[in-house]
């Protein structure tokens, strides 16, 4: 028995000899953030105008440790936990949950993918972010009418594989489990989206299909489509991108505590459940400086016909690699009682016009 484990012992030492190594020659942890902050100026709600001082406008600020080991044989271990901070006070971002940003550990290998568990982004999401010339920021933000699925992009108890790069071709699939008792199909999400990029162009396509369903509530599913694409011009880049909602709770408010006043007060059921998005986009660099703008249309299919109109322009001055200053303008129009707000990277808005002014720090 003393021979059978040593000569196991030595088989796996000649087929893994990073084992040999000392840990600090295989493994590698780093701590990075953000730190985004300024003002922003919202009017049009009934309650009046307001000026904010906001945490997180460009982009939400966190905290994150992210660390990876070398197994050997090209497969490499991995760790992410991110935690989001509330600039403007320092409390705790996403309500809270200590890492609610992100949390997940998994394995890669460079030839078969990476498998990771725990709170990650939605496919879907990351394709809306991929989109938007603000990434998904400012009062221009894609998500105030492109619905962020899951949590805010968020899809908690998942799974997640993503695909080795193939001659421009990527890909990812996750599943998210609804973990009610009795119920495996209850409240579980699941997505994928594919890529391609090769010179300029660059194309996503995702899907996000999520079960309403509870323990005791039986609802039809959340479906979320997004076709986007960009063209780098290098003297400027063109953002596209059409989505289709279809299903309860498919394109819900980011507020909807009635910031309009309107006598039906709108809810996340007699809003838009089916629908379709549209986003066209720029960005032109100059030097240190980029100027960007987009226009986002929400259609709504269904018998209120509440459609909605975003249009945005915004400045950004890069003060060094790691530091930008920005200021954006955006102008919701909402449309046969529609109810929609000018939020951010942070928090839903409060009306349908906004100005911003920020600085941004990444370390």
């Amino acid at each position: 028995m003393k021979n059978t484990l040593a000569a196991a012992a030595a088989m796996a030492a000649l087929a893994h000899p990073a084992w040999a190594q000392p840990d600090a020659a295989r493994s590698n942890v780093s701590i990075y953030g953000v730190v985004d902050a300024g003002l922003s100026f919202e009017a049009g709600n009934k309650d009046g105008s307001i000026t904010k001082v906001t945490g997180g406008i460009a982009s939400g600020s966190r905290l994150g440790f992210k660390g990876t080991e070398d197994l050997g044989g090209g497969t490499t271990a991995m760790f992410l936990l991110e935690s989001g901070i509330q600039a403007d006070t320092g409390t705790s971002g996403q309500g809270g949950v200590l890492w609610g940003r992100q949390a997940f550990v998994g394995l890669g290998n460079k030839n078969l993918g990476t498998v990771t568990f725990g709170r990650q982004y939605a496919p879907h999401y990351l394709v809306a972010v991929f989109a938007d010339p603000f990434v998904s920021g400012t009062s221009a933000d894609e998500k105030n009418l492109i619905n962020a699925v899951s949590n805010g992009g968020r899809m908690d108890n998942s799974v997640k594989y993503a695909a080795p790069e193939w001659r421009g071709f990527s890909g990812e699939l996750a599943y998210a489990a609804g973990e009610v008792a009795g119920d495996d199909s209850a409240g579980r999400s699941l997505g994928f989206s594919l890529g391609y990029d090769r010179g300029p162009l660059a194309v996503r396509l995702a899907y996000h299909d999520h079960s309403n369903d509870t323990a005791t509530v039986r609802l039809a599913s959340a479906r979320n489509s997004l076709l986007a694409a960009t063209w780098d011009f290098r003297a400027a880049k063109l953002y596209l991108a059409y989505g289709v909602n279809k299903g309860p709770l498919s394109s819900t408010l980011r507020n909807a505590n009635n910031p309009y006043g309107y006598e039906v007060a709108p809810t996340s059921n007699n809003i838009t459940r089916d629908s379709t998005d549209a986003l066209v986009g720029v960005s032109v660099p100059f030097g240190m400086h980029t100027f960007l703008a987009s226009w986002v249309h929400k259609d709504d299919k269904e018998a209120r016909n509440q459609d909605a109109d975003q249009a945005a322009i915004g400045y950004r001055y890069n003060l060094s690699r790691r530091t930008d200053i920005y200021t954006v303008y955006a102008r919701m129009l909402n449309k046969r009682g529609a109810s929609y707000t000018l939020g951010n990277a942070a928090d839903g808005g409060s009306g349908d016009r906004a100005i911003n002014l920020g600085i941004r720090h990444r370390f």
